[in-house]
């Protein structure tokens, strides 16, 4: 039995066909095949019930499968000792990160970030919070960046930042006349959401509060989940949508008239990243996040006396 054995039928399993199974490992579908039959053979036991499609494991294959994974977190833990050791910061990390996060953030840090850390491959994937929770917990994605709290016993968070929500407000709408809001001045009826399946929709529907209506349909749903073309609705003169703070940060003036800020308490999303509990990768991660909250404002560092607007 050896580790790449073992990475070999966490592969199948993670894909359940043998061709992309082995382009994951950059290996041939017979040389992949090959090596699962070893295994079987050597355990006297099949691993995987190849009569179905897609391939599915057998009982014990899902135990194996299961150790297997434990096996080669044990393994990574092992390199990540060393190279703790040596002071090293390279390898790979997939990264997991919101799409209502990610064309604000990305652009801070990752271009200095793959500067200062030439021996880091970094994958970024755009997923929504119930995509990068699967992952986590598959080891699918080595982090994640989404909003918080997310109550699960098997994740961990890190606070990175605080960030305002802020009213784009077409010029036409009543809360232009307004300089600054309440939470409660906002009606849901007039307000462009992201479609289902995004945090963000949930946390706008909670800052609108008492004057939600559960019969209250969204007139628009962008199912991208980008609030881009949001703002570009309301900038037509129609309406009025909630941005997160970073999305206002290189607005033009023009754009900047239509910004409306919240009184307080301010209403803030947190934004942590998240690992499994069991995860690795520590001092790669930490550095991640420690480059991170080096590029966002200092007020967005602390909570002070603002609103966490609730993601469920």
């Amino acid at each position: 039995m050896t580790i790449t054995q073992l990475e070999y039928i966490i592969a199948l399993d993670t894909h359940r066909n043998f061709v992309n199974a082995a382009d994951s490992c950059f290996v041939t579908q017979p040389t992949l095949s090959m090596q699962i039959q070893k295994l079987e053979d050597e355990l006297g036991v099949k691993i995987f019930d190849r009569s179905k499609q897609p391939v599915v494991p057998t009982h014990i294959g899902e135990d194996i499968i299961a150790q297997a994974r434990n096996v080669l977190k044990e393994h990574s833990k092992i390199i990540e000792l060393i190279q703790d050791e040596k002071g090293v910061i390279k390898g790979d990390l997939r990264l997991g990160i919101i799409p209502t996060v990610a064309p604000y953030l990305i652009p801070r840090f990752l271009v200095k970030f793959l500067d200062k850390y030439p021996d880091v491959n970094l994958v970024v994937n755009e997923l929504t919070t119930e995509q990068i929770i699967h992952q986590l917990k598959n080891d699918l994605l080595d982090c994640g960046i989404m909003a918080s709290p997310i109550k699960d016993k098997n994740l961990n968070e890190e606070v990175l930042y605080y960030e305002e929500f802020v009213a784009y407000v077409s010029k036409s709408n009543k809360l232009a006349k307004k300089t600054t809001l309440k939470a409660g001045e906002l009606d849901l009826a007039d307000i462009w959401i992201l479609n289902e399946g995004h945090c963000m929709r949930n946390q706008v529907i909670n800052l609108c509060g008492d004057r939600k209506k559960d019969n209250t349909k969204a007139r628009f749903e962008y199912q991208t989940g980008s609030v881009e073309t949001l703002k570009r609705i309301v900038e037509q003169d129609d309406g009025v949508t909630i941005l997160p703070e970073m999305a206002v940060m290189d607005m033009s003036d023009d754009q900047m008239d239509l910004v409306r800020y919240f009184k307080a308490p301010e209403p803030v999303r947190e934004i942590s990243m998240f690992t499994h509990r069991h995860f690795v990768k520590k001092k790669l991660i930490k550095t991640l996040s420690e480059e991170i909250i080096a590029t966002v404002p200092n007020k967005m560092r602390k909570k002070d006396k603002r609103d966490i607007i609730k993601i469920v």
